[in-house]
């Protein structure tokens, strides 16, 4: 159930956003359930922050929405007075699009709920949700919908961008999992988007991220995971490269119950790594394996052989492993990341790869290779939005630290590693894992179906209110004013 938006501390200051008609500012606070948060508010600034703290953005309205009711009166406030529009979920997003300069934030995270049913195995999520609140509900069942892997991340901006992570070679995409969605349009209109209704839009948000309108509720159907086996296993920086030539001949050819994502990075300083690893730069695999427990020790045998200097893989509850990296990487940090797909991991790129590991700027910044087979293969690529069904890794390249002073370091050190790799990459991106990088860069991440995601635009959004993300541009309609 959402918050009680009654129970937030009250309103200080009139706060009336300049430009803005007085009266209107007044009417839409009126219509609100939640909160309409304004500059002079006690709590303005609280609600300004975002994820990454890299981002400063100072919108001229903050709706806290409580319900389907409220999002549809922000969304129409905005439409009518030209204002640039930002909705935030989870927050998450690196590049600070849940949030705008002089706009309307249309802000879900009361919006939050999980219901599941466990005699069809469905779940309805309310758009607000993180996916931790997922994980805890679907868990009483024994069961799980395909995420990422932080419990903090936002349910909505993973989901429409497509969804990696630890369950992908089992059971695809999220999106793969993903039956309907509720949504609030540009025109005031609240609709259902499933196969059936408006099966466009349906195809166009599983990949095509928060262009089309404000998802408001998720209908996924989850699949049985309960007690797995998970872990990372660890190695010396000095053999990052054999670790990685065995890794890009192991990982296709194992079983789709097994996954492992692999990464260069710093041991924290803290349980349960062993002091002696402490502040270490090491390679890793994070592995999730769902199938028997019989089968077990004869699929990690190729992994033990490898002899990693800490083998942490061990039985343990599903959201347990989500959960294992949200204390290092709470909300307040400095983030710079770049991302592309890659089809194939050669002796070159893996060379490249290690270079840079080896100059790994902070202790929270890191690289992860997330494999995309398996079952995210089913899809052709022109099946969803996300196109990029062929590729065999989404690489991402991450700077990050808790100090401002770091912004420059991590910044430089991860443009300096995606330009050193780009040219061995499928050239598109993971779209949850681009900055503001232009639109070239937008359209090469959805390759082919670019041109069907326009059309898909200018049916729902032909003057782009809802342009604050990667932008799917419209081919017609007058654009809005900032």
């Amino acid at each position: 159930m959402p918050l009680d938006p009654r129970s937030e501390p009250a309103r200080t200051g009139e706060g009336r956003p300049p430009g803005l008609p007085p009266g209107r500012v007044e009417q839409l606070r009126a219509r609100l359930r939640g909160r309409l948060v304004r500059p002079g508010d006690a709590d303005y600034e609280e609600h300004c922050r975002v994820y990454n703290a890299m981002i400063h953005k100072r919108p001229a309205l903050i709706a806290r929405c409580a319900d389907v009711a409220d999002v549809l009166a922000a969304v129409e406030f905005a439409r009518e007075q030209g204002l640039m529009l930002a909705v935030r979920g989870g927050g998450h997003n690196g590049a600070g699009l849940g949030t705008c300069d002089g706009g309307l934030v249309v802000d879900l995270s009361l919006m939050r709920g999980v219901r599941v049913a466990p005699e069809s195995g469905t779940v309805r999520v309310a758009g607000g949700s993180v996916w931790g609140e997922v994980d805890h509900a679907t868990h009483a069942f024994g069961l799980a919908v395909p995420s990422g892997i932080i419990s903090t991340t936002g349910v909505g901006g993973l989901t429409l961008g497509g969804g990696l992570g630890h369950l992908s070679r089992r059971y695809g995409l999220t999106i793969d999992s993903l039956l309907a969605v509720d949504m609030v349009l540009a025109d005031g209109r609240f609709v259902t988007a499933n196969a059936q209704q408006h099966p466009d839009l349906f195809w166009a948000v599983r990949g095509g991220g928060g262009n089309f309108g404000v998802a408001t509720s998720f209908l996924f159907q989850a699949h049985p995971v309960d007690t797995i086996l998970g872990g990372p296993t660890l190695w010396p920086l000095e053999r990052a490269e054999e670790v990685m030539r065995w890794y890009r001949e192991f990982i296709p050819t194992a079983p789709e119950t097994l996954t492992g994502f692999f990464a260069f990075l710093v041991v924290p300083p803290a349980a349960p790594f062993p002091p002696h690893l402490h502040l270490q730069k090491m390679c890793a695999v994070v592995w999730c394996y769902t199938g028997d427990p019989a089968q077990a020790d004869a699929l990690f045998a190729p992994v033990r052989a490898m002899a990693p200097a800490l083998d942490g893989v061990q039985t343990m509850p599903y959201p347990a492993l989500q959960t294992m990296f949200d204390a290092l990487y709470p909300p307040g940090l400095q983030w710079y990341w770049r991302a592309d797909f890659v089809r194939e991991l050669g002796d070159e790129a893996i060379s490249r790869h290690v270079a840079f590991a080896h100059r790994l700027p902070t202790m929270h910044s890191t690289m992860h290779l997330y494999p995309i087979d398996g079952a995210a293969h089913r899809a052709a690529p022109g099946d969803t939005a996300f196109s990029f069904r062929d590729a065999r890794w989404a690489e991402v390249i991450v700077g990050v630290d808790p100090s401002p002073d770091k912004a420059g370091d991590i910044t430089t050190w991860t443009k300096d590693y995606w330009n050193a790799l780009h040219p061995y990459s499928a050239g598109g991106a993971y779209v949850n894992f681009l900055m503001e990088e232009g639109q070239e860069r937008v359209q090469a991440t959805y390759q082919d179906n670019y041109a069907r995601l326009v059309e898909v635009k200018d049916r729902y959004d032909p003057n782009n209110l809802f342009r604050v993300n990667q932008n799917i541009r419209p081919s017609t309609g007058t654009p809005l004013r900032h």
